[in-house]
């Protein structure tokens, strides 16, 4: 009796279909005009507090960061008029789409930004929204406006620089 030997095929990866956003490889969010309005000097990572709606809106690339803002109020820390987009296969269980939503810090963490938010022009600004683990994240910013002539003055610099980048790599190509 012989045997025969049957050829398997390997199996594929188990999150070979799962959307790079859930996954944790991009970011579910951006605000990028938090860097041109703000000068960002320390960065946090809070959990959010949200309803399944909202998570599954997240997925599908509907949040907006660009007006909301952290604020600390009675020791706990809230981010306000962050945009989520309703979800089409929600049910009955709708969410409304700015709510003032909860972020999951440490204590010392938030006793930390309690003082550093009460100095004027001081502010907490959300960079972005990202997935870790399974759970939204959101990286919170503590940053401090910037005037008029500072964003003419990185506007210039990021000028030269880029011209600078440009100027190499044509002296690399000759």
């Amino acid at each position: 009796m012989a045997r025969h030997s049957t050829v398997t095929k390997p199996a594929p990866p188990r999150h070979a279909k799962r959307d790079p956003v859930a996954m944790g490889e991009r970011d579910a969010a951006q605000n990028r005009a938090a860097g041109h309005h703000y000068e960002l000097l320390e960065r946090i990572e809070c959990g959010i507090v949200l309803m399944g709606s909202e998570v599954k809106s997240i997925r599908a690339g509907r949040a907006n960061l660009k007006d909301a803002y952290g604020l600390v109020r009675n020791g706990e820390l809230w981010l306000l008029n962050l945009h989520i987009g309703s979800y089409e296969n929600a049910g009955y269980s709708h969410h409304e789409p700015t709510r003032t939503r909860k972020l999951l810090a440490k204590a010392d963490e938030i006793r930390k930004l309690i003082g550093k938010t009460q100095q004027r022009g001081m502010a907490l600004v959300p960079t972005r929204m990202y997935f870790r683990k399974g759970k939204v994240k959101v990286e919170l910013a503590l940053g401090r406006g910037k005037q008029l002539w500072d964003k003419r003055e990185t506007e210039r610099r990021k000028t030269a620089e880029r011209e600078a980048r440009e100027a190499i790599a044509r002296s690399r190509k000759c």
